[in-house]
């Protein structure tokens, strides 16, 4: 079942638990016994989230691949530094 859950996450990324369990027809507390073991073994990195969707308020367990870095966000970055050529005005 470990597999199938690494699997599942490698193909969609960030999911809840309940997700996982929908998505692979899990019973929840054998998917969350499954997630413990996989983030204690460092597979995969877990946090407790709230989230509201529609008004409704949706606790349950985030998970991602440990390996799986989020893509970067857009735009400048701190500690990045201007090329000194750009900041001289030709006259």
């Amino acid at each position: 079942m470990n597999g199938k859950i690494l699997e599942y996450l490698k193909a969609n990324g960030e999911q809840l638990d309940a997700d996982i369990a929908a998505a692979l027809r899990i019973p929840m507390p054998q998917v969350r016994t499954l997630v413990e073991q996989l983030s204690i073994s460092g597979d995969v990195i877990c946090c407790h989230v709230t989230r509201y969707t529609d008004g409704n308020k949706i606790e349950g367990t985030s998970c991602r691949l440990s390996c799986d870095l989020p893509a970067p966000s857009r735009g400048r970055k701190p500690g990045v530094k201007k090329d000194a050529t750009s900041d001289v005005f030709s006259e």
